[in-house]
């Protein structure tokens, strides 16, 4: 929406990188069986615009499993709403560590 974007109709980075760590977020919740909460992201390289009205999708998969965290990997795609065509415009992998209800570490429920 207009609101999310500059002067130019670019959608603004931070925009596209929460909407990343909602993605990853889901997973760990999933993936842990409970709360989990994002501790940090790797570099991330925007390798084309998000326009105003394009269609944003965002992938992601668990990469690696720790005692107390999860590393997720996602990617983020547009779609501009007159083509088929989509374009990959930023990945990152973001860790998340499962917590308690008192925002402890707790372990991840390993599923076998």
């Amino acid at each position: 929406m207009p609101a999310d974007a500059n002067a130019y109709g670019d959608i603004f980075g931070g925009w596209l990188m929460s909407l990343m760590d909602s993605g990853a977020g889901l997973i760990a919740a999933r993936y842990s069986h409970g709360r989990a909460v994002t501790v940090a992201m790797d570099g991330m390289q925007f390798h084309a615009p998000v326009k105003v009205g394009d269609e944003v999708s965002v992938y992601g998969k668990l990469a690696k499993v720790g005692r107390t965290s999860m590393a997720i990997q996602i990617e983020a795609w547009r779609r501009d709403r007159h083509q088929e065509e989509s374009i990959k415009v930023t990945e990152a992998v973001f860790t998340f560590v499962a917590i308690d209800e008192a925002g402890k570490p707790r372990a991840v429920k390993q599923e076998k």
